[in-house]
């Protein structure tokens, strides 16, 4: 059915079975592994049991993972899992590059070393180890065998707009009187609860996982508010500019926290802030868009890692909270979802609740 609406691939398989059922109906298939959905061991170990041993119809991906995922590298780690899982190393690689440029129809100038081909080049030790040595990009160096090199493009940089922020967050916009609000059943899905208790409180108790959520134009001419179960018990204040629809979600059990929160994100035009009884626990600017960092890497993923810490404690208790923060405004998970519109009930194709 799918197919008869242009769809030609998925990455959504979570058993070797379907990624075979879908490879059968003439999808291009990626084979997932990322930070909550670590599948690639499974999927490749049950398609070798369904004697799959053509591997041109698939690919690999991390889905967009998060910083502290990618410690141990980011295909370099799929094709290592690959490799372990005694796929042939030409298939292996094929799968993240030829594969990907086929599918794409980019074949002509990408996915192989060739004349006329775009010169993106890694180089290893062997191909038994496919962590890069060294990384050639349209011709120039990215990573060099024996020195440092600079990649950052300033001109990159001057391109992407700030989050800039010329509106007031006020005690009166924080008012939640929704019948309903949303419960978080894992790091992604959320269902619709029945708010049992009372939202009027400047803060709630610590003794139930029931919070504040506010979804907030990034421009200030409208607000969502509801409630959240799931998120945490512990957690007074933290608001976020990192989100799917790049507007900014507030979730918190104190009022003043979560002004505090909002305030701080403000200053810094975009970032993710944590609030505790009115001091600012945790804060990650995200400069570019209020969703990008300029941090390297290596301290990103710390920072990534020192949110993640920082909230177990307060009693989230899934596995990653910017995921979470991100996907409570996606419309393409189920059940229910904080939209600019109101919350939307994803099964159902309607709105329960109109701005």
């Amino acid at each position: 059915m799918m197919s008869l609406f242009g769809v030609d691939s998925d990455h959504e398989s979570m058993t070797g079975k379907e990624a075979y059922q879908r490879i059968l109906h003439g999808f291009t298939v990626a084979l997932r592994h990322s930070s909550i959905r670590k599948d690639l061991e499974k999927l490749l170990d049950e398609l070798k049991e369904l004697e799959v041993d053509h591997y041109r119809s698939l690919m690999l991906t991390t889905d967009g993972s998060t910083p502290s995922f990618y410690k141990n590298g980011v295909i370099d780690f799929l094709l290592r899992i690959c490799l372990e899982k005694g796929i042939p190393a030409i298939d292996a690689y094929e799968m993240a590059s030829y594969n990907v440029a086929s599918y794409y129809g980019l074949s002509a100038t990408h996915g192989s070393i060739a004349t006329g081909q775009i010169a993106n080049i890694n180089i290893l030790e062997n191909p038994t180890n496919p962590t890069p040595i060294g990384v050639l990009s349209k011709g120039q160096w990215v990573v060099h065998p024996q020195k440092s090199v600079s990649v950052w493009d300033d001109e990159i940089q001057q391109s992407l707009p700030d989050m800039k922020i010329d509106w007031e967050l006020k005690a009166d916009d924080m008012q939640f009187s929704m019948p309903f609000g949303m419960k978080l059943v894992n790091d992604v899905i959320t269902k619709p609860y029945s708010v049992q208790i009372d939202a009027s409180l400047e803060e709630l108790s610590l003794e139930h996982d029931h919070s504040y959520l506010l979804l907030l134009d990034r421009h200030g001419k409208w607000r969502i508010s509801t409630m959240i179960q799931g998120f945490s018990s512990g957690v007074k204040g933290l608001a976020s500019s990192f989100t799917g629809t790049g507007d900014i979600v507030i979730i918190g059990k104190n009022r003043k926290d979560m002004i505090r929160a909002f305030n701080e994100m403000k200053r810094l035009n975009g970032g993710i802030v944590v609030v505790e009884d009115e001091e600012i626990i945790f804060e990650l600017p995200l400069p570019f868009m209020g969703v990008m960092s300029d941090l390297p890497m290596e301290e990103l993923i710390e920072k990534q890692e020192e949110l993640q810490f920082i909230l177990r404690e307060r009693g989230y208790d899934h596995s990653d909270p910017v995921y979470t923060l991100l996907f409570l405004t996606s419309t393409h998970l189920p059940y229910i979802r904080i939209t600019p519109k109101g919350i939307y009930d994803v099964m159902k194709k309607t709105y329960s609740f109109l701005l």
